[in-house]
């Protein structure tokens, strides 16, 4: 990315320059910023890089000491830190005892410390300029600085090739003087974090510096970027529970913010089948339940539509509601997906079904009792029990085994303690877990605790907004633009929030405002490599590998396993669809590891990812993910079955057409 040098500046002068630049470093040893002004300006959405030269302070202060101007920059640079600073730039020359304060206080705000070395004379040799870059990296510099001043190519070559030495991620090096000019670009061809621009040819910081505009237009081109605000639709994993529950329950219930799909759709079908009577208004469903019991239907045929939670949600219910055999049938994709585990899962509460995948037919009435189970196959069968064994006779217990899609499963509570079910719940592990606080992916074991003889009760309340939806714009904004995304809420128990921890995990600039549902912001910030495991969010897998591709250095993202059975083998989709854009990609274990480079690099090296016809193998997942690709692609990319998207998200490509002829 180009980083803006704004130095002699007001605090209301900086503000309207980051009304137009990508990114800026505030020089606080030039800018006329109390340390009020500091806070404002470094809350900023705009990646901010926060420089105090000690030097400069003593120029600009002739009764100040060295100590003396350190404590100065110190000062500054932590309150730059806790306000908000992305990066803090401290001299190598600086005093030791300073810059390990500074370090310490960018440690504890997550901000990215950089170590930097100016030679305002020349450029060293290859071997001492490898020597300052280790050092650097050695005192604790997440990224190292070295610039020099070139006065031949050849000194231009020495500085570029640390970058054969170096991961670029971790280096920003290029020369300063009319000879090291092209350098500046050539770093974030090389894969650098960022570049300096300065704001006009009249407001250079150091010789050879190319005004933004122009150092634009040599990186970018005529590219355009994306910007506007979004509202996203309802969680189907939300709407699609509460559906089924209001169904179930005595009285009227009242389902706001609700927006239709193929699997909502399927949803409000069903539970017309199971004898609710429903009406849609709007963004408004109401739902007038059944107050279902134990064999209170004789339910026949079941039809779930496209969706796989609805048939593994239909399956005990069906076996607890049905004074006979129930056959369930679906479509599309879901006659190819297997229900692995669904047999054995069932036989321990009495239940027999008669095939592995859909159309199949339960048989054998729900049975109160204690069960222990794996959660290797997911947990959407397990939703599915937790829902019908309240209405059942005895009290059950319910141990999982290794849980898979923890998240999941608390929406299926949060969603039945709405209409009055009562589930205790207990996660155990070993001492990893204990000392992780409740880190999910080292639960070892789930107990519920479910006391029979409930029955369900009417409830008003608002669905929730789709973070998975959300996951596509979110990173589309982080790589291409800005993005404004309404009807989120970010203490959300949704598994796909997890997509705000990966992007911030990246160094994406990540904003909210007007509280816990206030509108989330991603804008364009320098991106590196990461690791995440998305065992419990599986359906960002897609979406997560494209951003991967834009993030500079190698990222990993566990839970392949839990791809198998989706609406394809996304695992494989993945590979081939990242290894034809010419993405280095390949499966390891569990793992995918993918090869990034930054937009910069890619643009300016002539490796943007490879346009031309893509299949979404019928997967919405997959054919919003490519749709975000091909901000990124070299030529477009068509897409063979967009239609796929009216499982989820209808409106998608509406929406998202109308952001990328934003500039």
């Amino acid at each position: 990315m180009i980083c803006t040098v704004i130095q002699k500046k007001t605090l209301e002068e900086i503000g309207a320059i980051l009304e137009n630049v990508e990114m800026a470093e505030i020089r606080l040893d030039s800018c006329v910023l109390s340390l009020e002004d500091i806070d404002e300006c470094f809350q900023s959405d705009v990646p901010l890089v926060a420089t105090c030269r000690i030097a400069e302070i003593m120029a600009a202060n002739p009764e100040m000491n060295e100590i003396k101007a350190a404590a100065f920059c110190e000062k500054k640079l932590c309150r730059a830190i806790e306000a908000g600073a992305r990066y803090v730039d401290v001299e190598i020359e600086a005093p030791k005892s300073m810059s390990k304060r500074v370090r310490a206080c960018a440690r504890d705000n997550g901000t990215v410390f950089i170590r930097s070395y100016h030679d305002f004379s020349g450029t060293d040799s290859s071997e001492a300029l490898k020597a300052l870059v280790e050092k650097c990296l050695y005192h604790g510099a997440d990224v190292a600085k070295i610039v020099t001043t070139a006065h031949s190519q050849e000194d231009v070559d020495r500085v570029m090739r640390l970058y054969d030495e170096f991961p670029p991620e971790k280096l920003i090096a290029f020369c300063m003087g009319d000879a090291g000019s092209v350098s500046r670009i050539d770093c974030l061809k090389r894969g650098a974090v960022y570049s300096y621009a300065a704001l006009s040819e009249n407001d250079m910081s150091a010789l050879g510096q190319l005004p933004v505009q122009k150092m634009s237009e040599a990186v970018y081109g005529g590219r355009h970027f994306i910007g506007g605000k979004v509202k996203v639709p309802s969680s189907k994993s939300f709407a699609q529970r509460a559906i089924l529950a209001a169904a179930l329950a005595e009285g009227e219930s009242h389902l706001e913010k609700y927006t239709p799909c193929g699997d909502n759709e399927a949803a409000i079908a069903l539970a017309r089948t199971l004898g609710a009577e429903i009406n849609v208004s709007g963004d408004m469903v109401s739902v007038k339940g059944t107050g279902a019991f134990p064999g209170c239907m004789d339910a026949g045929e079941l039809n779930v539509g496209e969706s796989g939670l609805l048939c593994r949600l239909a399956m005990p219910l069906a076996s607890q509601l049905s004074v006979s055999d129930t056959s369930i049938s679906g479509e599309g994709s879901l006659l190819l997906r297997r229900m692995t585990g669904a047999e054995e899962m069932l036989a321990q509460f009495g239940v027999q079904i008669s095939a592995d995948s859909v159309p199949l037919t339960v048989s054998g009435r729900l049975r109160s009792g204690r069960a222990e189970i794996s959660g290797a196959n997911g947990s959407q069968l397990i939703s599915g029990l937790l829902m019908a064994l309240p209405l059942g006779e005895k009290n059950s217990s319910v141990i999982v085994d290794r849980p898979k899609s923890i998240p999941y499963m608390f929406i299926t509570l949060d969603v039945l303690k709405k209409f009055g079910i009562r589930i205790n719940n207990e996660m155990l592990g070993g001492r990893d877990f204990l000392e992780s606080d409740g880190d999910w992916s080292l639960c070892s074991e789930m107990v519920f605790k479910v006391k029979g003889g409930q029955r369900y009760s009417c409830a008003d309340f608002a669905i929730e907004g789709d973070w998975s939806a959300a996951a596509n714009f979110l990173v589309a904004g982080a790589v291409f633009g800005k993005v404004e995304i309404e009807g989120l809420d970010t203490t959300s128990l949704q598994a796909d929030i997890s997509i705000m921890d990966i992007l911030m995990d990246a160094g994406a600039s990540l904003s909210q405002m007007d509280g816990n549902d206030g509108p989330v912001t991603a804008q364009r910030a320098p991106l590196t490599a990461f690791e995440v495991d998305a065992s419990n969010c599986p359906d960002l897998f897609p979406i997560v590998s494209v951003f991967a591709a834009f993030c500079q250095g190698t990222s990993r993202i566990t839970g392949v396993d839990r791809l198998l059975h989706k609406e394809c083998d996304r695992a494989g989709a993945i590979v081939e669809m990242l290894d034809r854009m010419g993405v280095n990609v390949k499966i390891d274990g569990n793992d995918l590891v993918i090869e990034g480079e930054s937009l910069c690099s890619r643009i300016l090296s002539g490796r943007l990812l490879k346009g031309g016809r893509y299949s979404s193998h019928s997967d919405h997942r997959m054919a919003m993910a490519l749709s975000v690709a091909g901000l990124g692609a070299e030529s477009p990319i068509v897409i063979d079955d967009k239609d796929c998207v009216a499982k989820s998200y209808p409106e998608f490509f509406n929406i998202f057409d109308r952001l990328i002829f934003q500039s």
